[in-house]
């Protein structure tokens, strides 16, 4: 699906939520966000999402992510379906916005949009979507889900510590990875540069290619 998509600026939207007006630079600041649109209001599978990442929320604070949601119901039908979120989760509480989209616009430039799925009146409606944005409000990753396929807020937050920890060094996160474990240093690093950037060490695999481009450290 053509638009918004990894390296793009994300659009500076102004939009009503259940927490007021906001624009989403403002909101955002000059660190992370996580912007994630759910089909519709009252559902089973958005229930569930919305009350994890409430649960979660804590999570997110302490690697200084914002959480902002989206759905093409309006803000009267997001309050009240809140309710609902935080019964289903005891002990959450729904902190962040959730964007109002009943006119669908705002989800199409956010490139939330599901293909498939269709409302009872046959409009289209917004995906199963996520996007993490970095402080320098471009994308960095998006998720694209199904609206029959619930996320996994495990692996956002794997995937966002994944994130941070190459914006801060020159590292990438091999197969499986989880915080705490080894890390690959970048191919762009020499061997020399490796040296002075990671000065506990980092452990090279011998290969049948004699390359040594696979080496291992902890950050």
């Amino acid at each position: 699906m053509p638009g918004l998509t990894i390296g793009d600026t994300i659009p500076n939207l102004e939009a009503q939520t259940t927490h007021g007006k906001i624009i989403l630079h403002d909101y955002i600041g000059h660190g992370w966000a996580i912007i994630f649109s759910h089909p519709g209001d009252f559902t089973p599978v958005c229930t569930t999402e919305l009350g994890k990442i409430a649960a979660y929320a804590q999570e997110f604070d302490k690697r200084g992510v914002k959480l902002v949601g989206l759905s093409c119901d309006d803000v009267q039908s997001h309050n009240e379906w809140i309710k609902d979120i935080e019964a289903y989760t005891p002990g959450a509480k729904v902190r962040y916005p959730i964007i109002a989209d009943p006119n669908r616009e705002l989800m199409k430039q956010l490139n939330m949009v599901d293909p498939e799925e269709k409302d009872s009146s046959g409009n289209q409606v917004p995906s199963r979507a996520l996007h993490i944005v970095g402080p320098d409000k471009k994308v960095k990753l998006s998720f694209l889900y199904p609206a029959t396929t619930g996320r996994n807020m495990d692996e956002v937050l794997r995937v966002l510590d994944s994130l941070q920890k190459a914006s801060k060094h020159k590292i990438a996160t091999p197969v499986n990875w989880k915080p705490g474990e080894p890390v690959v240093i970048s191919p762009s690093v020499s061997t020399e540069q490796a040296k002075n950037m990671f000065p506990d060490g980092f452990d090279t695999v011998d290969l049948p290619s004699n390359k040594d481009y696979l080496r291992f450290t902890k950050v």
